[in-house]
């Protein structure tokens, strides 16, 4: 004769569906692996330390740093291409005459 399967213990049962949950509903990080020269990796140890937090915090708060200042890079790289061009300034050769130029008059 067949066993029949027995139900679950019910804390079991709880604590999987939980386990469950957790891992597919709430955990949306993933897992990375840097690599990164010693003496660079004793400095983010010691901020780390000093600052109270995971390295993991540490390196999410680099990345969100490099990427707002990458961003308010190119706006500004977009404004002045805006500016240059409505100056008509189409080379280095343009800024470096305008910037002597500009200096020229502020001596005076």
């Amino acid at each position: 004769m067949i066993a029949k399967p027995q139900p679950p213990d019910s804390i079991c049962f709880w604590r999987y569906c939980l386990s469950m949950f957790y891992n597919i509903h709430m955990r949306s990080a993933k897992t990375v692996s840097i690599t990164l020269p010693p003496e660079l990796l004793v400095k983010a140890q010691e901020l780390a330390e000093r600052e109270h937090r995971t390295m993991s915090e540490l390196f999410r708060e680099a990345l969100r740093r490099y990427m707002a200042a990458d961003s308010e890079w190119r706006n500004l790289l977009t404004r002045t291409r805006a500016k240059g061009k409505a100056l008509g300034i189409t080379s280095e050769a343009d800024v470096e005459r305008l910037s002597a130029e500009y200096r020229r008059a502020k001596r005076r």
